[in-house]
């Protein structure tokens, strides 16, 4: 009897980006590590709000604009509250945001992520089809990463293994 095998993935960070930038006092390219609190500058009736980095090394910042000459009107009075209170959750949000790192050109370190990458679901249908497995993984932060070792540990095979049955077909990948 054939089978259809469905597993489904989430990529799931435990912290939040890591940043490679050249450090002023440390003469040389160092990771940088988001502090978990916020920057917040008025000039007039407009604001803005940075998320701080901080070096590894040597303690140096690195702000991140959040919200450049904004009005305080167009900032959501419960998001702006918590860039007040340092609110630690609204930091991390932040700090796996990609678009963030995008817009203020920081390059991430993706070396250095912490993350897990946790199973959803699994389930097994008969197939006419032959034997197949079809692997769905959910990547919302666009990580970097090589799918086919998450695969091989999971189905308990060797990588090369799992190259070689993507090749005939026997195993799909699906990226979210």
């Amino acid at each position: 009897m054939s089978y259809l095998k469905k597993l489904k993935y989430e990529i799931v960070l435990n912290d939040s980006f890591p940043v490679i930038r050249g450090c002023s006092k440390c003469g040389r390219k160092t990771c940088f590590i988001n502090t978990k609190k916020f920057r917040v500058n008025a000039n007039g009736n407009k604001l803005d709000i940075w998320l701080i980095y901080q070096c590894e090394e040597c303690k140096t910042t690195l702000n991140l604009a959040i919200y450049e000459r904004q009005k305080v009107s167009s900032i959501p009075k419960v998001e702006y509250k918590g860039f007040l209170e340092n609110n630690e959750q609204l930091a991390e949000a932040y700090g796996k945001n990609v678009q963030l790192f995008q817009k203020n050109k920081a390059d991430i370190d993706f070396e250095r992520l912490n993350y897990d990458v946790v199973k959803l679901q699994e389930t097994v249908e008969s197939s006419d089809s032959g034997q197949q497995v079809v692997v769905t993984i959910h990547n919302p932060y666009r990580l970097k990463i090589r799918l086919e070792k998450q695969i091989a540990k999971d189905l308990g095979v060797f990588r090369s293994q799992v190259k070689d049955l993507m090749k005939k077909g026997e195993i799909k990948l699906e990226k979210t």
